[in-house]
């Protein structure tokens, strides 16, 4: 919002809220009827591919989005290293509404502007015409309206919205208020209006012409620098004929300068153009790949999973992970989206950080959940997972933490497969084990003095087990060959171990394995505690659940904008937390295999570093 919302600052249909796609209903239908009813030449198929161009449109967007995070988590050639937050996810998420609006003009103006029906497909003509169109009224008119919306005035009102994002992302470009879009969309209909009077309109030309728009607008706001050096080498004018990603960014730090549209004549011939420019332009195209302090690896969880990526829907990326049914009705992008990911079949970058000096990535395998339980994926997954470690070896990483690829005894030894293989590694791969034991235990409360421990028996289950018992803390079994192995691990402390049959505990203690029979026949009131990466399904409005082991993040972890799987905002799970941890003490040691860090240690060195103990209240039901 702007520091002094103006006049007509929200779109008309805001309160519409998710449904606000409707608006296009009545127009989409209609199309359709008249060129499903109609024949020959009595079909107006300009008409009819209206919403073929809005589809087109959110699909160029969301591609320019994937791909600038994927490219400033590199680093190559990104423009300015700070991050992203919530706040400009949040503020940036209606993006779409400028499709919407355009949309609404191109129905209009197709249906009742004298000759705007039954447009060629092609003539050459229309084409020279809006091109001449755009470089002359277009880009001054451009160039003069946007020099007066930085006036004090008009800034606070209209423009301050846009410039809220100083680290500029592709759909920065159209975050305006409805008013500034109103003349944009008056601007950019001047060439689309000169052919349409002459008569010298075409589906080619229209559809050219908005998706040069698009085109420019993402690449100016996309933050890092893509157009090679060689081709201004090449046709020297052109420096005055399109601008550059570090040319328009430079706009948005410096704010009174830069102020062309694509073409940055107006800016020479008004000498608004920033010194830096062109020293900018050179250092960031020099910028190469960026190599991170910790590694972190993940992979994906569900087929839907793809679209929670930070390289994917920014807005679901920015909320926890949950089943959308809707995404159903993109089983066809969903399936190519697997194809690919096993076609490509290597590691790939989703998201970096940057906490204390330290540069971090997140590396996503391209498995799912289902194929790590599956024994014959086992060699596949392991390979993948070695290479990255080994690429990550080459890089200079200095911590490696294995995340969601850290799933049990039978795919890895818990990471020590790795380590085992390459004893020579002077990376150091943490599971963090350690520290959701620690969290695990800092959640049960105090003064408890049994638990029941349901699901799989993992590394950590035996750990927090052990830790249990050795505070006198008795951990109540319901299976007679979990009880057996346990006992069996630690026999010295076996009288805190006990085998029962009632399910009448207030503290669950759950893991993967849990079932639905048995969350059902516990008592009311019950808080289950994960110990797991993958928490319970929430059956009961009567029970409590807590998060899987995690904490909150200190404020100073830059470039969150998106959330952790099921995991709330800035919340990160235990087992990424350990690697970072790991690298700011400088800890020499593995954590993986059967071996483990003190949990204690590592539990106050979490704490000093400034994250925080996750907490849910167990009095409010109706938020369960």
């Amino acid at each position: 919002m702007a520091s002094v919302p103006g006049i007509l600052t929200d779109w008309p249909w805001t309160a519409l809220g998710s449904f606000k796609h409707v608006i296009l209903a009545p127009w989409v239908i209609h199309s359709t009827w008249l060129f499903v009813a109609n024949d020959g030449k009595e079909r107006d198929i300009s008409y009819f591919l209206i919403l073929a161009l809005v589809l087109w449109r959110i699909l160029h967007n969301q591609i320019w989005i994937s791909l600038s995070r994927y490219r400033t988590a590199k680093g190559n050639g990104r423009i300015l290293d700070k991050g992203l937050e919530f706040e400009q996810v949040d503020r940036e998420n209606n993006w779409d509404d400028q499709i919407l609006f355009n949309a609404l003009l191109f129905y209009t103006g197709s249906r009742y502007l004298p000759g705007g029906q039954h447009a060629p497909f092609w003539r050459a003509e229309g084409l020279l015409l809006t091109i001449v169109l755009h470089a002359g009224p277009v880009e001054f008119l451009y160039y003069w309206f946007h020099r007066a919306l930085h006036h004090h005035y008009l800034y606070s009102r209209y423009q301050s919205h846009h410039h809220s994002s100083i680290v500029t992302q592709p759909i920065t470009s159209v975050i305006h208020p409805f008013a500034e879009h109103i003349v944009y969309s008056a601007l950019f209909s001047i060439p689309i209006l000169g052919t349409v009077v002459t008569r010298t309109t075409s589906v080619v030309s229209f559809t050219a012409y908005i998706t040069y728009i698009d085109f420019m607008n993402n690449m100016g706001h996309c933050n890092f620098e893509l157009i090679p050096n060689w081709l201004f080498s090449l046709f020297p004018p052109l420096k005055y004929l399109m601008y550059t990603p570090s040319y328009h960014s430079l706009h948005h730090t410096q704010f009174r300068t830069n102020y062309s549209l694509f073409m940055p004549i107006y800016d020479y011939i008004y000498r608004t153009m920033d010194k830096s420019s062109n020293a900018l332009y050179e250092t960031s195209l020099k910028r190469e790949e960026e190599t991170p302090d910790v590694l972190h690896l993940t992979h994906l969880t569900t087929p839907e999973s793809i679209y929670h990526l930070p390289l994917g829907f920014a807005s679901l990326a920015s909320r926890p992970y949950t089943s959308n049914r809707y995404l159903w009705l993109m089983w066809p992008v969903t399936l190519w989206s697997m194809i690919l990911t096993w076609i490509y079949g290597r590691t790939f970058v989703v998201d970096r950080h940057r906490f204390d000096n330290l540069k971090l990535q997140t590396w996503a395998i391209p498995k799912y959940s289902l194929q790590y339980y599956m024994q014959w994926k086992n060699e596949a997954i392991n390979r993948l997972i070695e290479e990255a470690i080994i690429q990550a070896e080459e890089k200079g990483v200095k911590v490696l933490c294995l995340g969601l690829l850290n799933q049990g005894e039978e795919l890895n030894r818990y990471g020590g497969l790795y380590v085992h293989r390459h004893p020579n590694l002077k990376i150091r791969v943490v599971d963090g084990s350690s520290l959701a034991v620690a969290i695990t235990l800092n959640t049960i409360p105090k003064g408890t003095t049994q638990v029941l421990l349901r699901g799989n028996l993992t590394k950590v289950a035996y750990a927090v087990a052990f830790a249990l018992c050795q505070k006198g803390i008795q951990v109540v079994t319901l299976h007679k060959d979990e009880y057996l192995k346990l006992t069996k691990s630690f026999s010295s402390t076996e009288s805190s171990l006990v085998l029962a049959k009632s399910y009448a505990h207030k503290i669950w203690l759950v893991g993967d394995g849990l079932t639905e029979e048995e969350q059902l026949r516990a008592p009311k009131g019950t808080l289950f505690i994960p110990f797991s990466h993958f928490p319970p399904k929430k059956l009961r409005k009567d029970c409590f659940y807590h998060y899987p082991p995690a904490m909150k993040t200190p404020t100073s972890l830059e470039n969150i904008h998106a959330c952790e799987n099921w995991l709330p905002r800035r919340v990160m799970s235990a087992w990424r937390i350990a690697g970072i941890v790991h690298a700011l003490e400088g800890w020499k040691e593995h954590e993986c295999g059967y071996t483990m860090s003190n949990i204690d240690k590592v539990w106050q060195a979490t704490i000093q570093h400034g994250f925080q103990p996750l907490i849910i209240s167990t009095t409010n039901h109706t938020k369960n």
